[in-house]
């Protein structure tokens, strides 16, 4: 986690709040019991924040929440789940068949904070967190 809070530390904040957005998302997951974490870096692209439950068998992860990095100025997240672990009630998130290391899943794109957005994020990873246990 040294790796991912140094990833925050370096972040500069702009007018869209996309840092608050991940910090806020990065501090929900962390509440999460049993949740283990790999940070995939690659600069210019993307930074890739992936929780796993310690339960999990046959998947590295049960969500996504990538920083797109194609300019730094103004980064965005992208908040993607496999396709049967999560419900979307509001149907605010794009199916991307095949999109999540080959499976479908949804990916919810987030260009600027938004505290409601947020917090249906939020309970997407729960719901995620709670599928992956079982």
């Amino acid at each position: 986690m040294k790796e991912i809070d140094a990833f925050i530390d370096n972040w500069t904040e702009t007018d869209s709040k996309t840092k608050q957005a991940f910090t806020e998302l990065y501090d929900h997951l962390k509440t999460l019991s049993d949740t283990t974490f790999t940070f995939n870096a690659r600069p210019k692209v993307s930074y890739s924040l992936r929780p796993r439950h310690t339960n999990q068998q046959n998947r590295t992860l049960f969500a996504m929440v990538d920083v797109i990095d194609d300019d730094p100025n103004d980064r965005w997240l992208s908040v993607c789940f496999y396709g049967e672990m999560i419900t979307d009630p509001d149907e605010t998130g794009d199916l991307i068949p095949e999109g999540l290391l080959g499976e479908d899943g949804y990916c919810f794109d987030l260009y600027a904070y938004d505290p409601d957005d947020i917090n249906y994020l939020k309970q997407r990873l729960s719901q995620a967190h709670e599928t992956a246990k079982q």
